[in-house]
């Protein structure tokens, strides 16, 4: 679809959110990201903290409605990203409105480092840009969304699942670091130095003080795997991030834990779904082995400038 379509700015949560809010309430799989991300910030600026003071960006973070000719909200988007080169994150997006989007950051001299979301919007939001800006653009890295309606839970192993708590923090935040490192070397690629900087030990209280982290806890007490579920936003909870140490893997822990976080979503009333790197077959295998199903596939992509003389 191509057309007329307008770009409204918001430098908030709120406004973007009663704005969007339709959109979202539609669309709540798809548009989890957006909305979890959106709803965490506004409870934490309700809370008298903003984190993005402390992120450093050469830039405000922002969020985005896309309306057509009509005035309808189509899409939505998002530069909130606290980690370099602070993507953009976008919903299913006209090619127009995605053209649109990198003439205007363009024109207001943004360089738009990456741009990830829904396919094809968020290749044409980076090659556009990347046109713009005398560069090219990198497919990074290719990811699908999954939602699961029906889970088969496998047999529980040795052990018990529990809630992590901020005694648990550092440990937490090791493995939140961990999972970054080595998900780029189980898929082939070389490891991200810097992925997971974003995760703090503020960050992680966060998340323990929403009850949304989970550990598996061996019978000697040793703990052995971190999986998250976060709180819903538009009923839906996304699972993520999912780490098992390497010592600990094969046992099914890792199947058993998200089959049952994700057996109690649903008993809950909530819509479960969670993100997949398509380049690492063994998740791909684990989650739909559980019930989990394709919704759409999505990328992370890169723009590269050359440096200034």
């Amino acid at each position: 679809m191509d057309g007329t379509f307008s770009l409204e700015f918001f430098d908030a949560p709120g406004p973007f959110l009663a704005a969007a809010g339709t959109l979202l309430s539609e669309e709540p799989v798809l548009g989890s990201v957006i909305a979890s991300v959106t709803e965490r910030t506004e409870r934490e600026l309700a809370e008298g903290r903003d984190s993005w003071a402390e992120v450093d960006a050469p830039f405000a973070r922002w969020w985005l409605v896309v309306r057509d000719g009509s005035g309808e909200v189509v899409s939505a988007a998002m530069r909130t990203a606290p980690f370099k080169p602070y993507p953009t994150f976008a919903l299913p997006m006209p090619d127009g409105a995605a053209r649109a989007l990198a003439t205007a950051l363009h024109e207001r001299g943004e360089l738009l480092g990456g741009a990830n979301g829904a396919l094809p919007g968020s290749e044409v939001l980076a090659r556009a840009t990347a046109e713009l800006a005398g560069g090219e653009m990198v497919s990074e890295k290719a990811t699908r969304l999954w939602e699961c309606t029906s889970v088969r839970v496998p047999p529980a192993p040795e052990g018990r699942m529990r809630q992590a708590t901020e005694a648990d923090a550092e440990l937490v935040l090791a493995w939140f670091t961990a999972f970054h490192e080595e998900a780029d070397e189980q898929t082939g690629r070389e490891p991200d130095p810097h992925s997971g900087e974003h995760n703090t030990l503020d960050s992680v209280l966060v998340r323990i003080r929403e009850g949304v982290e989970w550990l598996w806890e061996l019978p000697d007490g040793e703990v052995a795997h971190l999986s998250g579920a976060g709180l819903p936003s538009y009923g839906v909870s996304r699972i993520g991030p999912v780490y098992t140490p390497k010592e600990h893997r094969g046992r099914g822990i890792a199947s058993y834990v998200v089959g049952e976080l994700t057996r109690r979503g649903l008993e809950a009333g909530h819509r479960m779904c969670l993100f997949t790197d398509q380049a690492n077959p063994t998740s791909n295998k684990i989650y739909a082995s559980l019930g989990y199903e394709p919704v759409v596939d999505m990328a992370e992509h890169l723009v590269r400038v050359p440096a200034t003389p």
